[in-house]
């Protein structure tokens, strides 16, 4: 059942204009919160907006982020930079599993890298979500997740099949079928 979601998930960037209930945004949440992460610190939080003027304001943070103004909830996927070394990964895996749990309720969804990524000359993108949502300095922002009932009009790329060739058994080189070197 794992992989089949897995098989489902893609990038949605454009929504009805449908609301969230309050069960569905809590599941997301609920996601998040039950992410792994190194030496089980949990440095990431989730900073959940749902009113339409932030999420205009977050649609601008970045050129890409623009599906960001159409979705029902943005979640903004932070971290206490104080607390570890590792948290971009941490967070990574926290928006991978906010993005299933999106999957999974039949939501749509897409990931706004903001993480080393420019608003302006002057300004990144990360600094920039940090001033429009109010999140202490410490805090690094790793993404923001747009997530809404999927448009009609928006067809999901044609899924493709996994490229095996990036299988190497043992040792970089030895293909996924081949037996690896005696």
């Amino acid at each position: 059942m794992f992989i089949e979601l897995l098989t489902r998930r893609t990038s949605v960037r454009s929504f009805t204009d449908d609301t969230l209930t309050r069960d569905e945004i809590d599941a997301l949440v609920e996601a998040g919160l039950r992410s792994p992460s190194s030496r089980r610190i949990d440095p990431w939080e989730f900073v959940v907006v749902t009113e339409k003027d932030t999420l205009h304001g977050l649609a601008e943070a970045k050129p890409g982020a623009e599906f960001l103004a159409g979705a029902a909830v943005a979640i903004a996927v932070i971290a206490d930079t104080t607390m570890t070394d590792v948290w971009v990964e941490d967070c990574s895996i926290a928006a991978s599993n906010i993005w299933l749990a999106a999957t999974d309720l039949g939501l749509g969804a897409c990931w706004a890298q903001v993480r080393n990524r420019s608003h302006s000359d002057s300004l990144s993108a990360g600094e920039y979500v940090r001033q429009l949502l109010a999140i202490p300095d410490r805090y690094a922002v790793e993404a923001v997740m747009g997530i809404g009932r999927p448009a009609p009009s928006d067809a999901p790329a044609p899924r493709r099949a996994p490229d095996r060739t990036k299988i190497h058994r043992e040792r970089f080189g030895n293909g996924p079928t081949q037996e690896p070197d005696q």
